[in-house]
């Protein structure tokens, strides 16, 4: 039965209204709480039966939901049912970050076959800037399409990237296969973290996030070996051409497994068809902001220098079409892909901020961390990238041990606390101890920074779910991961530009009367491997101006961690269910 109240927004339950015909009960009843049903359920099962007055019984597979005349829902879902759904979602979930690490293995020999190496750093910022401009659609574009829909869609879209780089003829025929891939990657990482919102309780959501993490952390790992091997046997090309067919297989797992999405807001009568309900003008002025904003700290940390007239253009830019976003989201649309409302919640805000800024603070060290060894020990970049596994692991710990300590005592903000004082210990150990002589202990005091990522992340994606109301779910999701996005770049912007301003005036002082020390710096700042070839006692001068300069790149992680602390102490704390 239709509901005609004009104050009714199509989402929320409203409870049964007085029943005046006795000979009408039944139907009454039943309609109300079908609706309810309908209406709140996600994923759920469709084999409805009426259970008593003023409830309905929807029986999925393995699961119950009860719907009571007060317009609640209790969802009861067992684990092996939950895991069955979730478990359609981990091949997308590798292949998404596998690609990440593999393409980090083989963007120096992509870009020099096409004679393209000054291009190279464009296959990873092309990508993550796609990410960063259509993450924070997504959530709300699967609260108007569905789940299901929008996630096959991004499989689609990631296939066809990969393809592209498959086939390419030119160095910028690769790039746009990235942004093409970028596209899909965003709504295959966010749709699984609202997806397990919509169908387990919100005390269980980190400890099942966390188990979807492992597949994150396993992709990582095993993206970059592949990648290195699959170039160095049969070419760079089949690491992406052999992405496809199994994107196909996540495809088909999710459209054949994962039930169709009754999360998207029923048709209204009177209401927009659902594409008429997509907020065009807003997704174009936010897509463009975050473009304008990333570009500007991607081109300055690369090739630019922060005063250039570009940059400083761009910069420019992002706060104008913010500002334009922003006005526009007020007064306008139907349904804004993003309430500006949401940014200036205190709890809503509190987690952005955090999850940004200890994204800046890892990114920005793990930057730092692999370049140090390459320096100081004089080995390879695949050796000096496994200096990070110790990070990788403890991040993998944190996660895990985030999710049984809320499911089991239901508090997040101590987690929240100790992430961000775990990574400020690590980073401020970093600076003091990591003087060019790093032994193989002293390398592990990169742990606690990974453990407290670990912990931030699912704390602060509780603690999120527990500030928003049920129908801002997805869209404060997206937001979450767009957040995150932003602190990598910016971290890696801040810590680039730190590092190689300390580094150039650091060999200035130290070459100061050397013969040809001009040159020495330039070959030495573009080409690490040229250190090892020096002679003494240049080779040392040189060594301990990277490492003065990569101290400095960990002053912007120690500043952000503190920062994030502060915020921490300021949340408050809401019960869980």
């Amino acid at each position: 039965m239709a509901n005609t109240d004009p104050e009714w927004d199509g989402l929320t339950p409203q409870p049964p209204r007085p029943i005046d015909d006795a000979e009408n009960n039944d139907s009454n009843i039943s309609s109300e709480s079908s609706e309810s049903i309908s209406e709140r359920g996600s994923l759920l099962g469709k084999d409805n039966k009426q259970v008593g007055y003023g409830a309905t019984e929807v029986r999925g597979e393995e699961s119950d939901v009860i719907a009571e005349s007060d317009g609640t829902t209790e969802v009861q879902k067992t684990p092996k049912a939950i895991a069955a759904m979730i478990s359609v979602l981990l091949v997308g979930v590798f292949i998404s970050n596998a690609d990440g690490s593999l393409v980090l293995a083989t963007y120096g020999i992509i870009s020099s076959e096409f004679g393209a190496f000054g291009n190279a750093s464009w296959l990873t910022t092309g990508f993550a800037l796609s990410v960063c401009a259509i993450q924070p659609l997504t959530g709300k574009l699967s609260d108007i399409f569905g789940r299901k829909e929008v996630l096959v869609t991004s499989y689609v879209l990631f296939g066809i990237g990969c393809a592209v780089v498959g086939v390419a003829q030119s160095m910028w025929q690769v790039i746009a296969g990235r942004v093409i891939s970028g596209l899909g990657a965003a709504g295959m990482t966010v749709i699984v973290s609202i997806v397990i919102t919509d169908v387990v309780p919100i005390r269980q959501v980190a400890a099942w996030r966390s188990y979807v993490n492992v597949f994150h952390i396993f992709g990582r790992s095993v993206g970059g070996p592949l990648g290195g091997f699959l170039a160095d046997t049969v070419g760079w090309r089949w690491s992406f051409v052999g992405q496809v067919p199994l994107t196909f297989v996540a495809i088909l797992l999710v459209a054949l497994k994962l039930p169709s999405s009754e999360s998207a807001k029923p048709q209204v009568k009177g209401q927009p068809s659902k594409l008429g309900r997509v907020d065009f003008i807003g997704s174009l002025l936010l897509a463009s902001t975050m473009l304008s904003l990333l570009g500007s700290l991607s081109l300055a940390s690369d090739t630019l220098p922060w005063s250039h007239p570009l940059v400083i253009g761009l910069l420019l830019g992002s706060v104008v079409l913010a500002s334009l976003f922003i006005v526009y989201e007020v007064k306008f649309p139907l349904e804004p892909v993003f309430p500006p409302k949401l940014l200036i919640q205190r709890d809503v805000a509190a987690q952005y901020l955090i999850i940004a800024l200890q994204t800046a603070a890892q990114l920005s060290m793990m930057f730092s961390v692999p370049l140090y060894f390459r320096v100081t020990k004089n080995i390879s970049n695949a050796e000096a990238g496994s200096h990070l596994l110790p990070a990788v692991l403890s991040n993998t710990f944190g996660s895990l041990l985030a999710g049984v300590v809320i499911q089991r005592t239901g508090r997040y903000k101590l987690l929240t606390i100790l992430a961000s004082s775990f990574a400020s210990f690590s980073y401020f150990l970093l600076i003091i101890r990591w003087t060019g002589n790093t032994s193989w202990l002293e390398s592990l005091e990169i742990m606690p920074s990974g453990f407290g990522m670990g912990l931030a992340f699912s704390a602060t994606f509780v603690a999120l779910q527990s500030s928003v109301k049920k129908e801002e779910v997805a869209i404060s999701t997206g937001g979450l991961y767009t957040a995150s996005a932003i602190g990598m770049v910016v971290g890696i912007a801040a810590s680039s530009t730190v590092q190689l301003g300390t580094l150039r005036s650091a060999l200035e002082a130290s070459l100061n009367g050397f013969s040809g020390a001009q040159e020495i710096i330039s070959e030495v700042i573009s080409n690490v491997s040229s250190i090892a070839g020096l002679d003494e006692p240049v080779r040392t001068l040189v060594i301990g101006s990277y490492v003065k300069s990569l101290e400095s790149s960990h002053m912007v992680s120690l500043g952000c961690s503190p920062v994030a602390l502060l915020i921490a102490l300021t949340i408050r704390e809401h019960p869980l269910k």
